[in-house]
């Protein structure tokens, strides 16, 4: 499978690869703001434009719209030039008489209720259910979605149901999907997981993965999907009020990501391709997956990905005290395939 220009990295030892920039889908579901659906598919068509073809949507996004939606926009493409990813650990159900949905930050949702499900019937229907919306007969990974309260649940059912899905070929990769690091690094030791998709805990502002996670992946050859490289807008615009972790930022933080911010100034280099490319530095990290709710904001995160940054902007945040010096860096030596030297 060529993803052009970024190059394919394997996900665990599964056979599933995937560009090293991928969409994530949740802006898709109206996250915070509602798509016109002609834009959500023009978001897709330049994914593909780019050479982003993997897709990471969820049933949670938008109860079901951003699976819907994604694929609409998918019909008409050959199955074998992208690859897809959803989530298992909330079903779907029609919402009953007079019953309000919870919007959870998507708005203008279908009339869903979304119940939380780590039984291996609800897993195997929750599946079902999003490869119908989706229209394929099969995604490549899944992922049990935000399961940190319910690890018992995930002991007991939900990661079985998963090993018996690949056991039978019916998808190719499993894993997990959360920005808990600890908790992926405790569910990555005891369990068989191909891949983990971790949000805003690897990041130029963010270590925690580093500690916990990554050297248990790196020990049990599996694979990382960064997600939340923006630390959700504080590393995309460090303005004051800037978020962080969905709440305002805290004043130290919105301080550090300005240092940075304005380090890269002096490289030329804008804060976001920085931020982009920093987690590649650790060769556990196969992915990132980055939101867009214009095709303009595809096309832009394409092109800060592929910019080249030289590697004295890295040593300078360093040495000015802006990065651990324990940190993998993302030198040019080891850059990603596709970025320009």
């Amino acid at each position: 499978m060529d993803h052009h220009p970024f190059g394919a990295r394997e996900l665990g030892r599964t056979g599933v690869t995937v560009p090293s920039l991928g969409l994530g889908c949740a802006p898709l579901g109206n996250l915070y703001r509602a798509l016109p659906e002609r834009q959500a598919h023009e978001v897709v068509r330049a994914a593909f434009a780019a050479g982003a073809g993997y897709f990471d949507t969820a049933p949670h996004y938008g109860a079901g719209l951003s699976e819907e939606r994604l694929g609409r926009a998918l019909r008409g493409h050959d199955r074998a030039t992208y690859t897809l990813s959803t989530k298992v650990g909330r079903r779907l159900r029609p919402l009953l008489p007079g019953e309000q949905a919870s919007g959870e930050g998507f708005v203008g949702a279908p009339a869903r209720a979304r119940v939380r499900d780590h039984s291996r019937d609800g897993i195997r229907a929750t599946l079902e259910a999003s490869l119908e919306r989706l229209g394929v007969d099969a995604v490549d990974v899944v992922y049990l979605h935000d399961v940190e309260d319910h690890l018992r649940e995930v002991y007991e059912t939900g990661f079985p149901a998963l090993a018996e899905l690949r056991a039978q070929r019916m998808v190719r990769a499993i894993g997990f999907g959360m920005n808990h690091s600890g908790v992926l690094a405790r569910l990555v030791a005891d369990l068989d997981a191909d891949v983990v998709l971790c949000a805003g805990r690897w990041t130029l502002l963010e270590r925690t993965a580093f500690d916990d996670l990554l050297p248990v992946c790196l020990r049990r050859g599996t694979s990382v999907v960064v997600g939340g490289v923006y630390n959700s807008g504080l590393l995309a615009d460090p303005s004051p009020g800037a978020p962080y972790n969905y709440t305002p930022a805290p004043a130290g933080l919105l301080t550090r990501a300005r240092q940075l911010s304005a380090v890269c100034a002096e490289f030329d280099v804008p804060l976001k391709a920085a931020a982009l490319r920093f987690p590649f530095g650790h060769p556990a990290v196969a992915s990132a997956v980055v939101g867009a709710a214009t095709p303009g904001e595809m096309t832009e995160n394409a092109a800060l990905f592929t910019r080249h940054i030289p590697d004295e902007l890295w040593h300078t945040l360093v040495a000015r005290g802006l990065l651990d010096p324990d940190l993998p860096l993302p030198l040019n030596d080891r850059a990603r395939p596709g970025a320009h030297p």
